[in-house]
């Protein structure tokens, strides 16, 4: 066969193929544009803004973040990679001012889990978990050296926290019938959400004192005792003052009740700590002659208020104290105390204890001159 018309006839089929490819592409051109198109949305949105797989809760892991307030979507990128959170810096503030989630971002204290997707990191710091912050609060201390205390953990206003203590209408509307809250501010260790502030925190504090005293048998108890809720608080932070060894609080609370009993001075030496300035100290003969109502080696019953915060286990001694017949109690030396129902057991055992401060002076004075 000639060899051009082999060649011609190729051409040829090939003509026909492209005029019948032509024919089919400009029919089915918009189908095909619409898929195409269709495959390129799928993509972006499968890599930019993929679906979220909850991983196992049992093998998530979290960080803790800090997002001060006023930061910008570029900073807090930047505390995320900081925190190994976030590899594309880049790609996160775009995808944030894409979407406009940079401006619905949260400041504060949060919990959040690693190998999160910029975009499931973007959107889950949106309505982040927040994180919770461990504080102990120490039974017997006072109103102002717990504010300190939560100021420095949780970043609260301690002047707005001390002024909410002395507001007595405040006070009032959280049911507590005196002009301050001292007392009434249950400490233990909680946990705290990182930007709580005053009033919640010390309406959390006071209703767990309050609740204290809700159940049936705690209502029946004062009323066998002929005392009020406030002289409750009040002894159980005398209590506090004196105790270390926990199982000697109700054996301390059967002392003052014994002595209130007996209209005998109650002659507490927390109360006189109390009205002493600066921190605690040995107590002088001069300092029971101080003119003051918390003076209870001069005044009789009860103080007019609590001297610090209890805890619980010392609001439960001053209401169900042990049934002794207990007169007077002194330190041991170790932490506890002897308890004597009359005067010259007593004076045996305080003279015991006058020994071991005598000891110790002396091994104090050595020690100096060493």
């Amino acid at each position: 066969m000639n060899i051009r018309l082999i060649i011609s006839k190729i051409l040829f089929g090939l003509y026909l193929i492209f005029r019948a490819s032509l024919y089919y592409f400009r029919r089915y051109l918009k189908g095909f544009t619409l898929a195409f198109l269709l495959i390129i949305a799928l993509f972006i949105k499968l890599y930019f803004f993929p679906v979220y797989i909850a991983p196992d809760p049992d093998q998530i892991t979290q960080k803790t973040v800090f997002i001060p307030k006023g930061s910008s979507l570029s900073q807090i990128a930047n505390i995320l990679e900081k925190d190994s959170l976030l590899e594309h810096k880049t790609f996160f503030v775009l995808l944030g001012k894409i979407s406009g989630y940079q401006n619905r971002m949260q400041a504060g204290l949060f919990k959040v889990p690693e190998n999160l997707h910029p975009w499931h990191l973007l959107t889950y710091l949106t309505q982040p978990k927040l994180a919770e912050i461990k504080v102990t609060l120490p039974e017997g201390i006072q109103a102002e050296e717990m504010a300190h205390i939560l100021s420095e953990n949780i970043g609260i206003d301690s002047t707005t926290f001390m002024e909410l203590v002395y507001d007595s209408v405040y006070t009032h509307s959280l049911g507590v019938e005196q002009n301050k809250l001292e007392g009434y501010l249950l400490p233990e260790t909680y946990f705290f959400n990182y930007g709580m502030n005053s009033d919640e925190i010390i309406r959390l504090l006071v209703g767990n004192t309050l609740e204290i005293f809700k159940p049936d048998s705690v209502q029946r108890q004062l009323r066998k005792l002929g005392m009020t809720q406030h002289q409750i608080v009040t002894m159980a932070s005398i209590i506090e003052g004196e105790v270390i060894v926990d199982s000697e609080r109700v054996l301390v609370s059967s002392v003052y009740h014994n002595r209130l009993k007996k209209r005998w001075l109650l002659g507490a030496d927390p109360t006189i700590q109390y009205i002493i300035p600066g921190p605690p100290r040995r107590l002088l003969d001069k300092d029971l002659e101080i003119d003051s109502p918390y003076n209870t080696y001069k005044y009789r019953g009860l103080p007019p208020g609590p001297i610090n915060n209890p805890g619980k286990l010392s609001i439960l001694a001053a209401l169900f104290p042990a049934d002794t017949r207990y007169m007077y109690f002194v330190a041991t030396g170790d932490g506890g105390h002897h308890f004597s129902r009359t005067a010259a057991q007593h004076a045996y055992w305080k003279s015991q204890f006058d020994k071991i401060r005598r000891e110790v002076r002396r091994e104090q004075r050595r020690n100096r001159y060493k």
